[in-house]
């Protein structure tokens, strides 16, 4: 019973965790055009879900470990040892992608469709990311 709770926690986590990137689309398509006062609604709107997405990767990760110290897998089986790699490179590529790029718009100099490309293309990579991750957790290939 206690692992299906951990199952249960898990996939509720990765829907939070993934989900708000899906949003953050129609948001970059809005921000190319909005004005300065529309522009930080949009951005905090960016912040927000990066903010419920890296919370929301912090219960993954934790009801993750628990259901591999309860359940019957090791911490040597290949899909978890590609997740967990995954995780480390989504998390290194997380930190870097989104807020520092985020405080540039309004900087002086700054070039704004640049910016909202960088956005953009940043999404995709971690969304890309995110479904490896989850390709690997739902199938459970054996690669080795």
């Amino acid at each position: 019973m206690l692992y299906q709770f951990f199952l249960y926690i898990h996939i509720a986590s990765a829907i939070l965790s993934i989900g708000p990137f899906f949003v953050l689309f129609s948001t970059i398509k809005k921000l190319r055009q909005a004005e300065t006062q529309m522009e930080q609604a949009y951005l905090d709107t960016f912040r927000s879900a990066v903010y419920l997405a890296k919370h929301a990767g912090h219960v993954l990760v934790i009801s993750g470990v628990l259901l591999a110290v309860t359940g019957s897998w090791s911490w040597t089986t290949p899909w978890i040892v590609m997740t967990v790699l995954i995780l480390l490179a989504s998390l290194f590529f997380l930190a870097r992608a989104f807020s520092p790029t985020i405080r540039k718009f309004g900087e002086t100099g700054e070039d704004k469709e640049a910016l909202v490309q960088k956005l953009h293309r940043s999404v995709w990579i971690y969304l890309i990311l995110l479904m490896i991750m989850l390709w690997f957790m739902v199938t459970k290939p054996m690669l080795w």
